[in-house]
C-alpha cells in the first residue's frame, strides 16, 4: 500500500508541475499579445481605425458566443456567474464598438 501512495504522490507532483508550466506559458503568451497589440494599434493610421473597429467587433461577437456557452443551462456555480459576467461585458463591448464605428463612418459621409 505505501508504494501506491508513493506513486500517487509522484503523479500529483508531476501534475502540479505541469500546471505551473502551463500557467507560466499562458502568462507569457498573454503579455506578448498585449505588447504586439499595443504596437499594432499605435502604428495604424487614423483612416484605418474604422475597419479595425469592425474587426474587433467581430472578435467580440465570438466572445459573446463563448460566454453564452460558459453561462449555459445547469446549476448555478461561480463559473456560470463568470460566464454571465463575460456575456454582459462582451455585449457592452459589441454595442459600444458599433456605436463608435457608426460615429466614425458618419465623419466620412458626404454632406448634401
Amino acid at each position: 500500500m505505501p508504494v501506491d501512495f508513493l506513486i500517487l504522490s509522484q503523479s500529483e507532483t508531476a501534475a502540479a508541475a505541469v500546471d505551473v508550466e502551463t500557467l507560466l506559458a499562458s502568462i507569457t503568451i498573454f503579455v506578448l499579445a498585449i505588447f504586439v497589440g499595443w504596437q499594432i494599434i499605435t502604428k495604424i493610421p487614423p483612416t484605418l481605425h474604422t475597419p479595425l473597429m469592425s474587426g474587433s467587433n467581430a472578435i467580440s461577437g465570438i466572445t459573446v458566443v463563448g460566454a453564452l456557452i460558459a453561462a449555459g443551462a445547469g446549476a448555478f456555480t461561480f463559473a456560470k456567474f463568470l460566464g454571465f459576467l463575460a456575456l454582459v461585458l462582451a455585449m457592452t463591448n459589441v454595442v459600444g464598438g458599433f456605436f463608435v464605428t457608426h460615429r466614425m463612418l458618419a465623419k466620412f459621409r458626404r454632406r448634401d
